[in-house]
């Protein structure tokens, strides 16, 4: 018996997104782009032109993280930053073609990396969005309640708070 099999689950998770993270990341990097990068043109994609504190809330970050990956970003051309006409100390974030582009081929990368389908492993990912939504509630009470009712929209059985 292996002895990872003896591991605790926290310690599993942890690795395996380690591990995710940086096959991901080797080949997004053909891209330019980052798996940051990603999440953040995925979340301009889906919700549209924001500032930058509102990107770094919707991606789970800080805004100061979110400033490093938005200045790669806008490097190489996947994003366009404008003054914010409602506060001019801020900038309002938007996807360019370009990232769009990135984007669609990210999503592919990313379909390929763990293999399987999205129907094979649903179960798995509820769980996910539980642990994520029940560790992070403190810090992002608006988003667990958006998990919960798209996890609940799915079917998984609703998300446990601990």
């Amino acid at each position: 018996m292996s002895y990872r099999n003896q591991w605790p689950t926290n310690r599993l998770l942890s690795t395996a997104a380690r591990l995710v993270e940086h096959a991901w990341n080797e080949e997004l990097a053909s891209l330019g782009v980052t798996h940051a990068g990603v999440m953040a043109l995925d979340v301009l994609h889906s919700k549209g032109s924001m500032t930058q504190a509102q990107l770094a809330q919707e991606v789970r970050v800080q805004a100061q993280t979110m400033g490093k990956t938005l200045h790669r970003l806008e490097a190489h051309g996947h994003i366009s930053r404008a003054k914010n006409e409602r506060d001019r100390r801020s900038h309002v974030v938007s996807i360019s073609p370009v990232g769009e582009g990135v984007l669609e081929r990210a999503a592919h990368i990313e379909q390929g990396l763990l293999g399987g389908g999205q129907d094979s492993d649903e179960e798995f990912r509820c769980r996910l969005v539980e642990i994520i939504s029940s560790l992070g509630g403190a810090r992002w009470r608006r988003e667990v309640e958006e998990d919960r009712a798209a996890c609940d929209a799915k079917n998984c059985g609703g998300l446990q708070t601990h």
